[in-house]
């Protein structure tokens, strides 16, 4: 399996875990994207759409997506998250540290999925107890 498909499945599978945990079966969910680039943001898009319909998730049926992407513009993070906390998701999925940085800044009450690299090799900062973050995974470095 590719890594990206690897990180999508992962980042998909623990948002739908995390929202269909905390709310009823009835409810379309919302699910926030934070990227930092927009290479990342079409496949990454592409590859959890595909995973998120394996489990039952359809766009526009019962689940939709807001993305928001910095275009490599590390500086914008912190408006992009604010963005997506305003539009109320049910979790937003960080795509890298920095955007996790910038989306638990943002919100203490909106569940974070952290798909990076090693999230705890940050200072464990985005694991602290509250903060509303947790790991979708550590990919083997090379992969």
């Amino acid at each position: 399996m590719k890594r990206r498909s690897f990180i999508a499945l992962l980042g998909g599978a623990a948002a739908a875990r995390t929202f269909a945990a905390r709310a009823q079966q009835s409810k379309d969910r919302r699910i926030g994207y934070l990227l930092l680039g927009n290479a990342d943001a079409e496949s990454f898009r592409t590859e959890l759409h595909d995973s998120l319909q394996q489990l039952g998730y359809v766009e526009g049926q019962n689940i939709n997506f807001d993305f928001r992407s910095a275009e490599g513009n590390i500086d914008l993070l912190p408006m992009l998250a604010s963005e997506l906390v305003a539009l109320r998701p049910d979790v937003i999925v960080a795509l890298y540290t920095p955007c996790a940085l910038a989306a638990q800044q943002a919100t203490r009450e909106i569940p974070i999925v952290v798909v990076s690299g090693d999230p705890v090799g940050t200072g464990g900062s985005l694991l602290e107890t509250g903060s509303g973050a947790s790991p979708a995974g550590r990919p083997k470095r090379g992969h």
